[in-house]
């Protein structure tokens, strides 16, 4: 198992990941990022290849994250046509992961969002088994702090069932993050277990809760303070180390439940970025762009963890 991050790709980034020790990365493909599906050539594949191969560097996952399921019809259709570009560039790539969201109409209920999640990814599991590849599906309820409505319906045990009942193909799977189980109260350790052959990526977050905001304004959250970068109310997200995640007992279950990819730091922990940073964040796409330029938080999580895994 391979210590590695979430970042977009630069030469300089594959360069600071080289000297802390990490051995893999999982990198973007957003439209506009180093790996955008639209444009980037297969000679700039052979170059970014050759870059990270010469650093003993794994590119483990390609991470695209939009709402599939979106209200608005154009955010909608761009992002289901987006999906499949990305599928072949890890196929051209030789990369088996992509990973991504779900997706939710946040007008309604998880349940009258199946149908068309059963729909869409179907489609996009046959293109999977083409390309050669898989999807993984990250486990956030990507809630909206001032709403409280979700825009990924895939972030607990009991809907991932239905998930893969309705899409039974062994290219459907989880990219799972212990840290969004932590403040929802699941078992994080247990969940790996009971769906390991379902894990296809793990990413390596933590979680600190705030017990005296949750003591005060309960488990929806304060209704009037302000949002500051990625403050989620009670919880938020921490690097590997420094929040309620147990990470010697997480990463046995991990090596438990057989998985046999790498652990990707998805650093977003304001303590350690800047105010540029935090007040730069207009959509999800800035946020790995933004917060991997963030070393402090990187190398803290490469400290925990290194201590825990012999690569």
């Amino acid at each position: 198992m391979r210590i590695g991050f979430y970042t977009n790709y630069s030469k300089e980034t594959a360069e600071f990941a080289h000297e802390v020790g990490f051995t893999s990365l999982q990198l973007s493909a957003w439209p506009g990022s180093a790996l955008d599906a639209n444009t980037t050539t297969d000679a700039e594949l052979a170059e970014i290849r050759r870059d990270l191969d010469s650093k003993n560097i794994q590119i483990s996952a390609l991470g695209y994250y939009p709402n599939y399921l979106h209200p608005d019809e154009h955010e909608r259709e761009a992002a289901q046509a987006y999906l499949p570009k990305v599928m072949n560039l890890a196929s051209r790539l030789g990369v088996e992961v992509v990973a991504t969201f779900a997706g939710q109409d946040p007008r309604l209920n998880v349940e009258e969002n199946i149908p068309a999640f059963k729909e869409l990814f179907s489609r996009y599991c046959d293109l999977a088994e083409k390309s050669n590849v898989k999807i993984a599906l990250e486990n956030c309820p990507m809630i909206n702090v001032v709403t409280m409505k979700g825009n990924n319906i895939a972030y607990s045990p009991e809907i991932w069932d239905v998930i893969f009942d309705v899409v039974p193909s062994d290219r459907l799977g989880l990219e799972f993050d212990p840290s969004h189980l932590v403040w929802q109260g699941i078992d994080y350790c247990q969940a790996i277990k009971d769906y390991a052959s379902k894990v296809f990526h793990v990413h390596a977050k933590d979680m600190e809760i705030d017990g005296k905001i949750l003591a005060r304004s309960g488990i929806l959250g304060r209704s009037f303070a302000p949002k500051k970068g990625l403050d989620r109310r009670w919880w938020r997200a921490r690097a590997p180390g420094w929040g309620e995640v147990d990470w010697p007992k997480f990463i046995s279950a991990v090596i438990v439940s057989g998985y046999q990819g790498n652990l990707d730091i998805e650093h977003e922990d304001d303590v350690f970025a800047s105010m540029q940073t935090i007040h730069s964040i207009r959509s999800e796409a800035d946020v790995v762009s933004n917060y991997s330029q963030e070393r402090a938080g990187l190398r803290l999580g490469y400290n925990t963890l290194s201590k825990l895994i012999v690569t």
